[in-house]
């Protein structure tokens, strides 16, 4: 379904302004800056065509230069994106050293993989943690669903790489991406870009900042973008007569629709309001609607299925026939002798409340989310300054996933997962001096979520798996947290930082049938099981504390975790030269811990403890030539203990769970530069390395090969590419009173990434994602008032076809191995006109 321009706007803006995760920086009306603020970029200094921007950051809970902050941080300003043609936070991404942000395929939903140098989640499942954080205006976004944010009227984007749980307001283990909007002045400033492009490409972005009175000032943005897919979906039997699978497409056109469409509108509002110079309050109101196709995949391999279970319709083999090509595939929206009871309160592609056969399905997604946010900063003193940061928001999406991608009925979910999550955090910073700053605070964070799905699995090779599972996920946290600099001699500085975190989390199971009765295949009455740990970390069943509990129902089990953990951060930064800057930091963080929430039989509750992780960090940032030309680099050596991964053979196949694998050693180094050799001439450049290594000694023969054949083996490489870098260049020439052309080109090179092993025909094979490498290129001419620009992009010049990602599930005994290619070579025209 595509939708016109008009009404997509119409709707973004007359949705209710609601708020985003969080605070805004100070105003440029403040006088005195709140120490957690940075200004923004357009206050900072630098010139753009001659040298490298003096960024400043917040990074330790206080506005400093990013060239004094003893942590390995990528920080990009709004110019620098909109130069790159980076639109969302997948993009910005993929030229950050050691910093993986990748869409998932149609089975996972609108989510995204997450991983910094190597620690992370790909896995949407509300009951795992991201083990990366995700911040905005410094509210936590507690899950990966729904986090392809675009990248609306921002100020900058900070990527601290490293375990970030003694300074982020939720812990971080593998690091910490803060996005952070462009605040209110009262200027009477903004602007309206428009742009079109391939594939029906429409979008258009605009923002206004406005003055109510003297002491408030307003800001309101929005976007609106649409885009057909590039994935043809195809009926077979159109495309294919005298195969026995019937056609349900006129003849001559048998694609149904094109999959990996874009459908975005989002509205946000700021106010900040300033009645004093000790006082100042920042609301933030944000509201989404993300309505597309589904994720564009293709079936590269398959392992043939047959079985009276599997394949009702008779003929209907899973075999290789069903590969459909590079940016094709002939996926079903259902899955007949079926009809099931639509799981969510509203079907938002069919009657509410109406029962739906299994044939109804869409091959639409569908994202809705608000948020309200507040930020209060008062000064005590002129040494002591409160913060208070509090943030709301709750979201829902459904998006429906044929996983075999094909007429045979392998394989159909219909999905719904809705959210919502409440934080507060309040900080204490104190000026002491010259030579001591300290921040002391508090966190509370809370959230519930309910994963609502339809299941048909028929590749089971026992019996069918056809089942509903609305599973709450209830999880709370509290934090204590300080942290302290002290600059004893000229130009040493020491830093150190503890967190204080209890955490728990309630997990209940339903397995039921699609008329919501029990469903007795995968919860037989008297099945006796009960897994679980003890010690510093607890998991239990119906929160009763005893973690030996025999337990004869599934439906209706509570699974009880809790966690306890110190964490903590030393550093030590020495200033050789007013240019140079040397240090070293240890620092740990953790990502907790649970029990598996997709248990096919009573045998799989099984319990996963929390990984964690102690991080040895050495760098050094440096600015040369008059600011000219800047390097920062950093290597690491990671301790990764109690490392979860997901297997897909447990105790009943098939099985989607997570195991304690074990312990690694992660090591790896990353280096960005920024040059300015010449007047016009802006280089930008970034390259990083990452060697994984499991300790064979360490490892859980539950979760390793060759007794758990998907499980890891000592020598499977990282989940993360290896080798990365990426280089950009631009050169701005005057055209004098004609304004100015600036042509620029990016190239960007991921390595192949490891995706997991199968066992096919008792081979076990290692899955990967290949290798690739893109170029960008741009070409923008601005006007001599620098008030308007026009820009021509072409994103994959080269027309590259590479994967985003790679899912097997051969292994599980489903015969599928699909992959979601990336975007093709694309062009768009952009206006931009500022005022």
């Amino acid at each position: 379904m595509q939708h016109d321009l008009r009404a997509m706007m119409s709707r973004a803006l007359l949705a209710s302004a609601s708020i985003l995760a969080i605070t805004t920086p100070a105003s440029a009306q403040s006088s005195a800056q709140p120490p957690a603020a940075a200004p923004q970029a357009a206050e900072q200094d630098g010139a753009s065509q001659s040298s490298v921007a003096d960024i400043v950051v917040t990074a330790q809970f206080r506005a400093q230069r990013l060239q004094d902050t003893p942590i390995s941080i990528t920080a990009v300003g709004a110019a620098e994106l909109e130069a790159k043609s980076q639109t969302n936070l997948a993009q910005m991404a993929d030229s950050a050293p050691n910093v993986s942000l990748k869409p998932q395929g149609a089975s996972f939903g609108p989510s995204i993989t997450a991983s910094i140098r190597g620690v992370g989640q790909n896995d949407f499942n509300p009951a795992y943690e991201p083990g990366v954080g995700i911040y905005i205006d410094d509210v936590y976004y507690p899950q990966l669903t729904g986090a392809v944010f675009e990248l609306l009227d921002l100020d900058r984007v900070e990527i601290l790489r490293g375990p970030q749980g003694t300074l982020a307001g939720r812990n971080a283990e593998g690091g910490a991406i803060k996005l952070y909007s462009k605040r209110p002045s009262g200027d009477g400033g903004g602007f309206v870009e428009v742009n079109y492009g391939i594939r029906n490409r429409i979008g258009i972005r605009a923002a206004a900042d406005f003055g109510i009175t003297d002491t408030l000032a307003v800001r309101i943005s929005g976007v609106a973008k649409q885009q057909e897919g590039f994935v043809d979906r195809i009926d077979y039997g159109c495309a294919n007569p005298g195969s026995g699978i019937p056609s349900t497409q006129p003849a001559g056109d048998c694609t149904i629709s094109k999959l990996g469409g874009v459908g975005y509108q989002a509205i946000r509002a700021i106010a900040f309001w300033e009645p004093s110079d000790k006082l100042d309050v920042t609301v933030i109101g944000d509201y989404t609607r993300d309505e597309h196709t589904i994720a564009g995949e293709v079936l590269i391999a398959t392992n043939p299925v047959n079985s009276p279970n599997t394949n009702p319709a008779p003929g209907v083999v899973y075999d290789d026939r069903f590969i459909c090509g590079r940016y094709c595939n002939y996926i079903g929206t259902g899955q007949p002798a079926g009809v099931w009871t639509p799981p969510i309160p509203v079907d938002p592609f069919g009657a509410a409340g109406t029962p739906l056969a299994a044939t109804q399905g869409t091959d639409r997604s569908l994202y809705k989310g608000w948020g309200v946010s507040g930020q209060i900063n008062y000064a005590l003193s002129d040494a002591f300054k409160l913060s208070s940061i509090t943030g709301y928001r709750t979201f829902n999406t459904q998006f429906d996933s044929d996983d075999d991608i094909s007429p045979a009925n392998i394989g159909f979910g219909r999905n719904y997962l809705e959210n919502w999550s409440f934080s507060q955090e309040v900080r204490l910073n104190a000026e002491l001096g010259d030579n001591l700053n300290a921040t002391v605070g508090g966190y509370y964070f809370k959230q519930k979520s309910t994963y609502d799905s339809l299941q048909d699995i028929r590749y089971v090779p026992v019996y069918p798996l056809q089942f509903r599972q609305p599973d709450p996920t209830k999880a709370e946290a509290k934090a204590a947290f300080a942290h302290l600099s002290w600059k004893p001699i000229d130009r040493l500085t020491l830093s150190g930082g503890l967190r204080y975190t209890t955490e728990s989390k309630d997990q209940t199971y339903y397995r039921l049938n699609y008329d919501g009765t029990v469903n007795r295949f995968l919860d037989p009455v008297g099945a006796a099981y009960g897994i679980g740990y003890s010690g510093a970390d607890t998991l239990d069943y119906n929160g009763n504390g005893n973690t030996t509990e025999t337990v004869t129902a599934l439906s209706g089990l509570t699974a009880h975790y809790s966690a306890k953990r110190w964490d903590y951060r030393i550093a030590a930064d020495y200033r050789l030269t007013d240019s140079l800057m040397v240090y070293g930091s240890v620092s740990t963080g953790f990502k907790g811990g649970g029990s598996n929430p997709r248990p096919f039989n009573t045998q799989q509750v099984i319990a996963f403890r929390p990984e964690k992780l102690t991080a040895y960090e050495i760098g050094f940032k440096s600015d040369f030539f008059n600011r000219r030309v800047r390097l920062n680099a950093a290597a690491f050596i990671n301790d990764y203990i109690d490392i979860q991964i997901p297997v897909l053979t447990c105790p009943g196949a098939p099985c989607a769970a997570r195991l304690n694998a074990g312990d690694a050693r992660v090591k790896g180094f990353e280096a960005e530069l920024s040059a300015y050799p010449i007047d016009g001439l802006a280089i930008d450049a970034s390259i990083s390395y990452l060697d994984f290594k499991y300790k064979a000694s360490s490892l859980d023969p539950a979760a390793a090969y060759p007794t758990n054949p998907g499980g890891v083996s000592a020598n499977d490489p990282p989940v993360s590419p290896p080798w990365k870098f990426s280089v950009g260049a631009q050169y701005k020439i005057d055209l004098d009173k004609a304004g100015s052309l600036t042509p620029r080109f990016d190239v960007t090179y991921e390595d192949k990434k490891f995706g997991g092993a199968a066992v096919i025909s008792g081979v076990r094979v290692l899955n990967f994602v290949p290798a690739y490498t893109l170029a960008n290129a741009r070409l923008t001419w601005q006007n001599a008032d620098e008030d308007l620009d026009v820009s021509f992009e072409v994103t994959n010049l080269f027309d590259k076809y590479y994967y985003l990602s790679v899912f097997d599930l051969r292994g599980a005994g489903a015969g599928v191995r699909k992959a979601r290619p990336g975007n093709p070579r694309e062009w768009a025209i952009t206006v931009k006109k500022k005022f």
